[in-house]
């Protein structure tokens, strides 16, 4: 059972446990009040029911209900495959694992296909998965094939020996050569579909980025992740008044090119092998809407 104290007064409760519960959507939550797994005071209640600051709100998540995923043979751009991992080029567009609703059609659901175990640590929902991209970020990602591998990439994800690289291009010309952003990254205080920085309640991120060339109204940038927080480079482009071409989440920019979402590419992973040690490096080229993109902004430079 979980336990929370309200913090404000006039909050709805079903808002107030969205943001409590990170991975838990709105609708998810009112469900759980509805069915009467939340309890305010002892008292059950409906998801509109505004708190009163000091209150106690008890939730009781009921065991997940047992989901197959099944194995579908949809093809991968394989940049390295062995025993323990496999590197895969992730098309834009596709999700990277199954949630509710969206059971198919997804990496995983290739990945299951494809490879005869994966690494059960992040549950029957991930399976192998040690870090994710966005459904429309392309590029190079790693997934384990065992414990022992997820293991050794999680840890060097979250001590930073794992190196990720990015291509994006954002709005607006960056006059800096290159510079650092900082800044704690949360769900937005009104839209739970977006991240934002937050003063409070974030987890903190850094990203370095640098200048690869200007175009006048646009600039194309390579960014370096210290952290790999949700929408991190999305978010803190944004925050410096450069989001990224294609991305009507956080920005209400013309984009004038057709690309269908952000133009964010994750080019350069780097990582120790979890058996051998060996240092190696992945790259994944452009996708080609990125790379066309590119081609007319030289072109008419």
């Amino acid at each position: 059972m979980n336990r929370y104290v309200a913090d404000s007064t006039g909050e709805r409760l079903d808002v107030f446990l969205a943001r409590q519960m990170e991975n838990c959507s709105r609708s998810y939550v009112q469900r759980l009040i509805t069915d009467g797994n939340v309890r305010v005071d002892g008292a059950r209640v409906k998801p509109n029911y505004k708190l009163r600051s000091g209150e106690e709100i008890c939730c009781t998540v009921p065991p997940a209900e047992e989901v197959v995923i099944a194995a579908e043979d949809i093809p991968l751009d394989v940049l390295y495959e062995d025993e323990d991992i496999i590197v895969i080029n992730k098309e834009r567009g596709m999700v990277v694992h199954p949630a509710a609703g969206n059971l198919t059609g997804t990496l995983v659901n290739a990945l299951l296909f494809r490879c005869r175990d994966l690494s059960g640590i992040n549950g029957e929902l991930r399976p192998g998965i040690v870090h994710r991209l966005d459904k429309d970020t392309s590029g190079v990602m790693v997934a384990a094939k065992n414990d022992m591998a997820h293991h050794f990439l999680a840890q060097q994800i979250r001590s930073k020996a794992a190196r990720r690289e990015y291509r994006a291009l954002v709005h607006g010309n960056i006059a800096e050569r290159a510079g650092v952003i900082t800044g704690d990254i949360g769900r937005h205080p009104t839209d739970r579909k977006r991240m934002a920085i937050v003063r409070s309640g974030g987890k903190s991120a850094t990203t370095h980025f640098e200048v690869l060339e200007r175009f006048g109204d646009y600039t194309f940038v390579s960014c370096v992740l210290e952290t790999g927080r949700t929408h991190q480079i999305r978010v803190h482009m944004t925050s410096i008044g450069h989001p990224l071409v294609g991305d009507a989440k956080y920005t209400a920019m013309k984009n004038p090119f057709g690309i269908h979402g952000q133009a964010l590419h994750s080019h350069i992973l780097t990582l120790v092998h979890p058996r051998t040690g060996a240092q190696m490096r992945f790259t994944a080229p452009l996708p080609a809407d990125m790379g066309d993109i590119l081609h007319r902004l030289r072109a008419g430079r």
